[in-house]
């Protein structure tokens, strides 16, 4: 079966080496000039993978430039966030970037497809940015579909999520929750019966059928 692709890719939003040189977009800039992406999708950064990153870094240099656009005294980070931290860390003065005009509805976008394709965002996170564009720039569900290459019904499913009481968000955020498991739950409409069904699938490692044959005694 053919496998999906991830909508358009950010490889086909972000000018690729060649492309970008000839249209001088890419440059060396200050870290000093570089404000956060106020829109990133992501909460936290996984302390593992940036000790990593940081390792990587430190022996290789960054390879792939940061993607940022121009704000209005200096640049604002759309893409690559951990590479920007990483560098940050190593105390290093400049990063290799890519200029990008941008909206912030563009910026959002490019964000939450590089971190899907990295696979770097919880799906908390990943419902909240959804929630963002939605609620934002009135983007429905048929075009988030396109721009992260998914089916209409995974978003959908995503964004259920957001329906659970914080608590258990907050676990599927440790990664102590699965998705299969927090779909189940939804099945159930009491967010009491919510919680004390997670705290049982934490204590004794519940499988998803196991907590299904549950939810239908």
């Amino acid at each position: 079966m053919e496998k999906r692709g991830l909508g358009r890719g950010i490889s086909a939003l972000i000018p690729q080496p060649q492309e970008v040189v000839e249209q001088g977009k890419i440059a060396l800039l200050p870290l000093s000039q570089i404000k956060p992406n106020p829109l990133q999708p992501r909460e936290e950064i996984e302390p593992r993978s940036l000790d990593e990153l940081v390792q990587s870094v430190k022996e290789k240099g960054i390879i792939q430039p940061i993607l940022v656009r121009k704000s209005r005294d200096g640049y604002e980070l759309i893409a690559g966030e951990r590479r920007l931290t990483a560098a940050k860390l190593l105390n290093l003065n400049e990063i290799p970037a890519i200029i990008k005009e941008a909206t912030d509805e563009e910026s959002l976008e490019l964000a939450l497809i590089e971190n899907i394709q990295r696979k770097n965002l919880n799906p908390i996170e990943q419902a909240k940015a959804y929630q963002y564009l939605i609620n934002k720039f009135g983007i429905t569900q048929e075009r988030l579909a396109q721009v992260v290459g998914k089916a209409r019904v995974s978003i959908t499913n995503i964004l259920r999520l957001l329906k659970l009481p914080i608590e258990i968000q907050d676990e599927i955020k440790k990664g102590r929750l699965s998705f299969a498991h927090a779909r189940a739950l939804l099945e159930i409409g009491e967010p009491a019966a919510q919680k004390e069904l997670t705290a049982e699938i934490i204590a004794n490692s519940l499988s998803v059928s196991e907590l299904e044959n549950i939810i239908r005694e």
